[in-house]
């Protein structure tokens, strides 16, 4: 019995002295768009306490819009956002140092009312095209560049209409639009409903040179805050990706998000789950980020200055050197 007791004790004490590495790394804020897509990735994290196995605990700050998880960041109410990393390169450029882990390749799509006999990018001329995210967003310089290649000025042939995101879903529905260039999770939904995929953004990427796997979207912290908890968020990234692990391979997790994603019917949580799946980054290391660096150069000869500020090339430490796979 004495022996038991001491091989218990032994374990007791194993647990608490686990408990107590587990908050050796402390708690990490994230700010992200309330009812964005990345709140997927962080409930799995926190639903299955992938931040406490890994020594830490994830606290989410939900913002109203992208711009305030911004603002958040620059007043350090938050250690971490997501955004793209263009963004990240053009605040290192301006002397506002931030740096990126990946955490999706996923960004939109264009997308055709089904009886406008839309078949390809020729076929936009004297189309009316609404835009999500207005005229430097990197999605509609991409398609622009793949039309160029293709002979096409397609912002000069076609009819831009720069607007929000759901506001142009209801339009193309309505028909005042012919097509929209959206984000993947609007396109996802359209597609639940009949409306046909023209061209992924990813596939305008790839046709550009750059493989449709590069990362488009990350977390993103300021360069001060990954030089004092380089092991904080090296946990977080390896939570990160157990998580798409688990996305990647269970019907039932995506069940159990159902209202978190608001899909009204199956048909649209599998075509959310398709395309997030799709997004997911499965290398990253100094290939992939000399082909997002590629990626820079493409968008800075189509977006100018305006775009891209002062730094023509990918600023070096726009991606945290601390995470690769």
């Amino acid at each position: 019995m004495r022996r038991i007791m001491a091989a218990l004790s032994g374990v007791v004490l194993g647990l608490l002295g686990g408990q107590a590495v587990a908050q050796d790394l402390g708690t990490l804020k994230l700010g992200v768009q309330q009812f964005g897509t990345v709140s997927w990735e962080l409930d799995v994290i926190t639903h299955h306490g992938l931040d406490r196995q890994r020594g830490f605990a994830l606290e989410v700050q939900p913002f109203a819009q992208a711009e305030a998880a911004d603002v958040g960041l620059m007043g350090d109410a938050v250690d971490g956002i997501v955004e793209d990393w263009l963004w990240v390169a053009r605040q290192r450029g301006e002397g506002t140092p931030m740096t990126f882990i990946p955490y999706s390749s996923s960004i939109g799509a264009l997308m055709v009312r089904p009886d406008r006999g839309i078949a390809s990018l020729a076929d936009l001329k004297g189309k009316k095209l609404g835009i999500a995210g207005g005229p430097l967003d990197k999605s509609w310089l991409i398609v622009q560049g793949l039309a160029k290649q293709q002979g096409l000025d397609l912002k000069a042939e076609a009819t831009p209409v720069y607007g929000a995101p759901p506001l142009l879903t209801e339009k193309l529905k309505t028909g005042e639009l012919d097509a929209v260039l959206n984000y993947w999770h609007f396109c996802a939904r359209l597609e639940a409903q009949g409306y046909p995929q023209l061209v992924g953004v990813n596939e305008a990427q790839a046709a550009l040179g750059v493989p449709a796997s590069a990362p488009q979207l990350g977390y993103v912290f300021k360069q001060s805050f990954a030089d004092v908890h380089p092991d904080l968020l090296r946990a977080f990234a390896d939570a990160s990706r157990e998580a798409k692990r688990i996305l990647a391979t269970s019907d039932a997790e995506w069940q159990r998000l159902k209202p978190l994603t608001r899909a009204d019917d199956d048909k649209t949580l599998k075509a959310l789950q398709r395309r997030f799946v799709e997004g997911i980054v499965p290398h990253w290391g100094p290939a992939e980020q000399r082909q997002a660096a590629d990626l820079y150069l493409i968008l800075a000869k189509l977006g100018g200055e305006e775009l891209v500020g002062k730094a023509p090339e990918l600023v070096e430490g726009t991606f945290w050197a601390g995470v690769s796979y």
